[in-house]
């Protein structure tokens, strides 16, 4: 019988998570997902997490409570309004200190313990908001920092940080998603939710969501409180 690798994936209910996740399953690993549950503003992505999960045919599905609200600092986790004026140049307030290094490290942990070698994040520097812990310099650092980490990693068995989605634009992702068969719907993406479960249109994410939809040529099936911007 041919042994099945198993892969921890971070699945935050987002698009770029639930495709990366998507990937892992397809390139036949038996999946581990974790969603944080960080104090976002955005928790609804959280039962958008735990849908993609069961869909993914995920063997377990743990949530993990880390409330990054007691530090703040990030439109996300502490009373800063949310941008709705479009991306623009530098590091948006969106960003939330260190999220992706707290994130892996959780992931990391969870990995070792369960015999994975492969982790899978939906990180992209492309079509992104400027995030510094979404570029593959960090992905590249983070895995070297793993095998000197960890007992699996300085006994010869290092771990692989796979982000299968990291040249792709917002555009290919999307595109990705349906050639995958996944029902993309079922993601959250945007920032600041509005009443009635809609994304609000407005905010980084769901300007970025709506461009990757229109320029892949794809139907949104995403409902917005108000109609994204063209870019």
């Amino acid at each position: 019988m041919t042994h099945q690798p198993i892969a921890v994936a971070l699945l935050s209910g987002g698009l770029d998570s639930m495709v990366a996740a998507a990937r892992a399953r397809e390139a036949g690993f038996r999946l581990l997902a974790l969603s944080i549950d960080y104090n976002q503003r955005h928790q609804v992505e959280l039962a958008a997490a735990r849908r993609i999960a069961r869909h993914l045919g995920a063997e377990r599905h743990v949530v993990l409570p880390m409330d990054l609200s007691a530090f703040g600092g990030s439109a996300l986790t502490a009373d800063i309004a949310v941008p709705k004026d479009g991306v623009g140049p530098g590091i948006p307030v969106t960003y939330v200190p260190a999220r992706n290094t707290i994130f892996l490290s959780l992931a990391l942990g969870w990995a070792e313990a369960a015999g994975a070698r492969d982790l899978f994040i939906g990180v992209n520097a492309l079509d992104y908001s400027g995030y510094p812990d979404c570029r593959p310099e960090f992905i590249a650092a983070f895995e070297g920092m793993a095998e000197l980490a960890t007992r699996a990693g300085v006994e010869g068995d290092p771990f692989r940080i796979q982000a299968p989605l990291q040249s792709m634009t917002k555009a290919q992702i999307v595109a990705e998603g349906a050639r995958l068969g996944l029902d993309m719907g079922e993601s959250w993406s945007c920032y600041d939710p509005a009443p009635g479960g809609q994304h609000c249109g407005l905010c980084d994410s769901c300007r970025l969501r709506s461009k990757g939809f229109v320029e892949a040529g794809i139907a949104d099936p995403t409902r917005y409180a108000t109609t994204p911007p063209i870019a």
